[in-house]
């Protein structure tokens, strides 16, 4: 068995950074909600406070499974650990979770319309599953291990 670690292209990493960011930006609007201000709920719709205000307590742990564990699944690109593709399957089950509830329990579509209340949340979704597949096919290729 050979210890040399196999060499990974550029695009790996650039994939890597791009896909941390993405989620470092998922994690301040978590903390912004988690942690949101008078003056910012100024800013909102009565209809948005509202939803935001009586999203139920597993709703926003989802949430919160969802960007920190894209968060830590990035780093552990980042450090080629095989564990980055468990803990990206952890962040697209919050994801899911998170946007099964605003599709199928709220008014978030006419709340927030098309744009943020449904196009975001499959984008979401999208990005979630391709991390999976690319940590999936990194593993398969030896970059992480």
């Amino acid at each position: 068995m050979s210890t040399e670690k196999v060499k990974v292209p550029v695009w790996y990493w650039i994939v890597s950074i791009i896909a941390l960011i993405w989620n470092l930006l998922g994690a301040m609007a978590y903390l912004s909600q988690a942690f949101i201000t008078d003056e910012l709920k100024a800013t909102m719709t009565a209809e948005q406070v509202t939803l935001m205000e009586n999203t139920p307590a597993w709703a926003t742990a989802a949430f919160a499974f969802a960007v920190w564990g894209g968060v830590l699944g990035c780093i552990g690109l980042l450090v080629r650990k095989k564990w980055a593709k468990p803990v990206f399957v952890i962040s697209l089950l919050g994801i899911l979770v998170q946007m099964g509830y605003s599709f199928f329990m709220t008014n978030a579509v006419e709340v927030y319309g098309p744009g943020q209340g449904l196009a975001m949340p499959i984008v979401l979704i999208l990005i979630g599953v391709g991390l999976v597949w690319f940590a999936t096919s990194a593993q398969k290729k030896g970059w992480i291990s």
